[in-house]
């Protein structure tokens, strides 16, 4: 069973609410989040930084769609160990003992390296999910030079980028 580690991005996406992401992008974005409902595996933090993020963003109360079902699913299934995993982070100021301290990785967004110190403190390595946050293209090297594993679910969406 694979596990993921899912920016927020990926459920606004597939919920249609992210203005950048076009047809081709939601559909990617909503078989990413049904095939970790059907298959995978939810990495979250201990402190439900993470799970409280997905609310704000998307919400239970949020009008339907493959979003929110994702999130209603990772709420439903938060303390179900074998579809997700809980890993313990170590807020630091305005960012994680978990995240490198790394000078080429300073402009990393503050929001973001929630999802990089619960990668980088799970056992099973998981990927990080990404549809349309430029952030993780623009240090993709850099943080694969720390072991994190950025899955882009559109690329095409950093083509003028690369």
């Amino acid at each position: 069973m694979s596990s993921f580690v899912v920016d927020t991005n990926v459920a606004v996406a597939a919920n249609g609410a992210a203005e950048q992401a076009g047809p081709a992008c939601v559909l990617a974005c909503v078989a990413a989040l049904e095939a970790i409902r059907d298959a995978g595996k939810i990495v979250l933090d201990d402190r439900m930084l993470i799970l409280r993020e997905y609310l704000g963003a998307v919400g239970l109360a949020a009008r339907p769609g493959p979003g929110r079902a994702f999130v209603k699913w990772v709420f439903d299934n938060q303390g179900v160990s074998d579809r997700c995993e809980r890993v313990p982070v170590e807020p630091i100021d305005d960012s994680f003992a978990q995240f490198p301290q790394d000078p080429t990785l300073a402009g990393f967004h503050r929001k973001d390296r929630v999802f990089v110190a619960v990668a980088l403190a799970s056992t099973s390595r998981p990927a990080v999910l990404n549809a349309v946050d430029s952030d993780w293209w623009d240090y993709r090297e850099a943080l694969a030079a720390h072991g994190v594993r950025v899955q882009f679910v559109c690329p095409e969406q950093f083509a003028k980028r690369a």
